[in-house]
């Protein structure tokens, strides 16, 4: 039986991270609302390029290639457009052979306070308001930072990286280094080490991602010749004694990562350039800023006390 949209990992992508919009933007900021909707008219015809979230997005559906039956993902186009000029957006989705059929057009308003109603764990956008303001309402989302889009067809695997305070998990642990330094960072984390974390803007979506690992697993059981497609990684900047009030969290949570990172400040781009990654997430854009080349899709979830102003 197919999954209601209540069960479903569900992902909201803006047109502006599924495609490159370089053109229609610039269109719109030279001329104009007016002018913005007859260039899209014009060129309805015209397929948009792949935008830095195209190919995570495509292989995240190909989830549901491989469990037909259940179908447990989905993606909503959430777009700034109206319905008018977001035709030339759903014809370059069709052109792709996205599997997206639901949209929220908002005719030149924020899409984000409808996250909830479509049961979304993450909404990505190149918008960094409506990311800002999804993330003050506690929803989450990221922002996607540019860079240059690698889409290999032959690279069927979807691989995703993902720190940990701030992202996975809330950033209490991050606000003691932040006032305190390393050394109490470090004592502090002993201290509680028994005491998981609460859950930070992107732990439903990691526990959801780690739900399709289980199936991948059972599938596997089922048919040894099943090829799992989905791999997942924890990057953080952690190390010992720090690192087990990580492995207490997850596993108060019942999920694990295939791959964790404990790098001890070191940079991440080092194991970034091996992993390669379809999407990063991280809260600290110094953190995102050091991507090997600018070929890897590196999203800023801007969450907690690494993304506050300082107090004058």
């Amino acid at each position: 039986m197919a999954f209601q949209i209540e069960n479903k990992l569900v992902i909201g992508v803006a047109s502006s991270a599924l495609f490159d919009l370089t053109g229609s933007h610039q269109v719109y900021q030279d001329s104009g609302p007016d002018e913005y909707r007859n260039f899209q008219e014009r060129n309805i015809d015209v397929i948009l390029g792949k935008g830095v979230a195209f190919p995570f997005i495509r292989r995240f559906l190909n989830i549901n290639k491989c469990f037909p039956r259940q179908m447990p993902v989905e993606v909503v186009l959430f777009s700034r457009n109206s319905p008018e000029t977001g035709l030339r957006v759903m014809r370059s989705i069709a052109h792709y052979g996205l599997d997206i059929s639901r949209a929220a057009f908002m005719t030149g308003t924020a899409p984000y306070p409808y996250l909830p109603a479509f049961n979304t764990s993450l909404f990505l956008s190149a918008n960094e308001q409506d990311v800002k303001s999804a993330i003050a309402a506690n929803y989450p989302a990221g922002l996607v930072l540019p860079s240059k889009i690698v889409d290999d067809d032959d690279d069927v695997e979807l691989r995703v990286a993902f720190d940990f305070d701030g992202v996975i998990a809330d950033d209490e642990a991050e606000s003691v280094f932040k006032k305190d330094g390393l050394d109490q960072f470090h004592a502090h984390e002993a201290l509680h080490v028994d005491r998981p974390h609460a859950p930070g803007p992107l732990a439903d979506m990691f526990q959801k991602l780690a739900l399709m690992q289980r199936m991948e697993e059972r599938a596997q059981r089922r048919d040894p010749g099943y090829r799992k497609v989905l791999r997942i990684a924890i990057i953080t900047a952690r190390s010992a004694p720090s690192h087990e009030r990580v492995v207490t969290t997850l596993k108060s949570w019942g999920v694990s990562a295939n791959e964790t990172f404990f790098l001890g400040g070191m940079d991440k781009a080092r194991v970034l350039s091996v992993f390669k990654p379809h999407i990063f997430f991280d809260d600290q854009l110094t953190h995102l800023k050091s991507s090997p080349g600018g070929t890897i899709p590196m999203v800023h979830v801007p969450f907690g006390i690494a993304n506050r102003r300082p107090e004058a």
